[in-house]
């Protein structure tokens, strides 16, 4: 089979076509024919070896891991021995983040427990992304308490595939939603549901005065004192991503402060593939679709990497592997 492989640490430019042989699916696990795939950080961090603490899973100075890509979508082509809620034909999608990746291919191994049944009305574009994001997106949204009709909301990096299901997500519940990020994405954050848009290159909403119930941060560039400020009395801070010295801060501070002022801020830990069948409900129900940037034939994914990398996607990048 085809495959996008990678055998050292680096940019795009490491990624090639190759050959490589079909993998075959263990008793747990369904082999799947990949129909597409998407691109989310944790491919970018991973294919670069940053944050450095990643290669303690993938390889401290060449990654084990040669084939990226967690949120597929595709077919069933054979199943192991043990599973018994897939057959072959099915067609399925999923975050395979903890089923060593594998998208970037024309065909992958996961644990039939990361995968759900495709809605037939939902593409496999859809399908590929939704996962990763999505569960982000619903677990930031009731992180340490459930977001409620008319509470204010703001996402800092709302542009990309988790925040725009999101800003979807918090509208269906009738959040007021605050967005931010670059001028060039407000525009579709407003046409999605967004009530109010930040620049960020143009204003710092710690500095506005306007206080927020829950914020989700997946950019986090500034001090946690500055979201503090941010916050309503027993307000929500989230972060989804962001750099690892801004982490560090939150791991150290984050307990202190929450417990002197009664705001809730932490680091929100990735759940794969929970409530998946919540997002399908959202899809189906018309409260909640992907926001689809570019698609790439999986040759060009090296090209999509780099497009990806540059920060201008607005929602997600698709890697089409079945063209």
């Amino acid at each position: 089979m085809k495959a996008i492989v990678f055998e050292t640490y680096g940019s795009a430019e490491v990624l090639h076509l190759q050959d490589v042989p079909t993998p075959k699916p263990k008793n747990d696990e369904v082999l799947l024919k990949v129909q597409t795939s998407s691109i989310n950080d944790w491919d970018w961090g991973l294919l670069r070896g940053v944050p450095f603490a990643s290669r303690a899973m993938f390889g401290l100075y060449k990654p084990h891991l040669q084939i990226l890509g967690c949120d597929v979508a595709g077919t069933v082509e054979a199943v192991g021995s043990e599973v018994t809620q897939f057959e072959v034909g099915d067609e399925v999608f999923g975050d395979l983040c903890r089923c060593r990746f594998g998208g970037f291919a024309e065909y992958t191994c996961a644990n039939a427990s990361a995968l759900i049944k495709k809605p037939s009305e939902m593409s496999f574009v859809q399908a590929a992304a939704i996962p990763h994001p999505g569960v982000l997106a619903l677990q930031a949204l009731n992180y340490r308490g459930a977001l409620e009709p008319g509470q204010k909301i703001l996402f800092n990096g709302a542009g990309g595939g988790a925040g725009t299901l999101a800003v979807q997500i918090a509208k269906s519940i009738g959040a007021e939603i605050t967005v931010v990020d670059k001028g060039i994405k407000l525009e579709m954050l407003l046409h999605l549901g967004a009530d109010h848009v930040i620049d960020y290159q143009e204003e710092d909403f710690t500095q506005g005065g306007k206080l927020y119930d829950l914020i989700i941060d997946v950019a986090a560039y500034r001090s946690i004192f500055d979201y503090k400020r941010a916050l309503a009395p027993g307000g929500r801070y989230a972060m989804v991503g962001g750099p690892s010295p801004k982490i560090f801060q939150l791991l150290l501070l984050g307990p202190l402060i929450s417990i002197t002022s009664g705001a809730k801020l932490g680091l929100m830990v990735h759940q794969p593939n929970k409530d998946l069948g919540v997002l399908v409900e959202l899809f189906e129900a018309g409260k909640m679709s992907p926001v689809i940037d570019r698609t790439y034939p999986l040759v060009d994914t090296a090209q999509a990497m780099r497009y990806y990398a540059e920060g201008q996607a607005q929602g997600k990048v698709i890697i089409s592997v079945a063209e």
